[in-house]
Parts: C-alpha cells; sequence; structure tokens
C-alpha cells in the first residue's frame, strides 16, 4: 500500500529589511528540512521599513530564482492566516540571542494556539549573531558600506 507523501511546507517570515546573509544561511538551512519554503515578508505598520515591499520581494527573489523550493510573497495578515492560505504547517524563525528566544517563544506558543502553527527555531550560526537589519540600516544611513552583510547579487 502506497503512502501519500504530504508536502513539508515551511515559511520563513519577517520584514528582510533588508535580507542579510544571516537570512541566507537561515534559508539555506531550512531548505533542508522543506519541499517547499515560502519566504513571507511581512508588511508591518509598526517597524519603520527602508525598503519598499515589492523592491524587498524583488531582491530575494532574483536570489532564489533558479531554486523551484523557493516562494517569496509578501502579507499583511496575522502570519497564522497567511500559513492556512499558503498551506503551510511551520513558521521557520532566526534566533540569535536569548532576547530573540524570548520574543520568539512567545510567538510561536501564540501562533500554536490560534492556529495550530508550529515554530522552528533555527539559532544563528556564531559568524551571523552580530548581524541584524537594523544594524545593517544604521551603517548604511552613517555611509557605510554593507555589502559583507548582504547577500551576493546575481
Amino acid at each position: 500500500m502506497e503512502t501519500e507523501h504530504k508536502l513539508r511546507i515551511g515559511v520563513f517570515t519577517g520584514t528582510f529589511d533588508p535580507f542579510t546573509i544571516g537570512h541566507q544561511n537561515i534559508t539555506e538551512r531550512a531548505l533542508k528540512l522543506f519541499d517547499e519554503l515560502y519566504i513571507a515578508i511581512a508588511v508591518s505598520k509598526r517597524k519603520n521599513t527602508e525598503k519598499e515591499i515589492e523592491e524587498r520581494l524583488k531582491d530575494i527573489d532574483e536570489l532564489y530564482t533558479d531554486n523551484n523550493k523557493v516562494k517569496v510573497i509578501t502579507y499583511s495578515d496575522l502570519t497564522v492566516d497567511m500559513c492556512k492560505r499558503i498551506g503551510a504547517d511551520t513558521i521557520v524563525r532566526g534566533v540569535r540571542s536569548i532576547r530573540d528566544f524570548e520574543y520568539e517563544r512567545e510567538q510561536a506558543d501564540i501562533n500554536k494556539q490560534m492556529g495550530g502553527v508550529e515554530t522552528l527555531l533555527l539559532f544563528a550560526e556564531p559568524r551571523f549573531e552580530s548581524i541584524s537589519s537594523t544594524l545593517v540600516r544604521e551603517l548604511k544611513f552613517f555611509g557605510r558600506d554593507v555589502t559583507e552583510f548582504l547577500p551576493e547579487k546575481k
């Protein structure tokens, strides 16, 4: 008797402003765990984002243009509602510090309670622990070259 293989669909969420080499590392590691991985860019009124969302979507999509396992989308509703819409049952999040962990744990609890969606936390590799989108935007604001913190363009 053959068993039907259910696609394992994960969703890596964030505002990704900008998408850093830390985000890229989490994406590459998550790709090993899922049949499909959505990179879902959140439209957030609470966060001050530099790049328009369509530009972020285009930049990230270009990085993974040759990988049919990756889909890049935007969303403005609750993460659990977006997960249901695309058929994802696991949210992927990167954790750099204990502060990130506490925040992500709370979010994971709520997402599980409200939508039955699991959260997979991937801990940042040590070389990426200090890299954040906020830091990169700050350095850029002061005229510094941030190339080393961003993925290489194709």
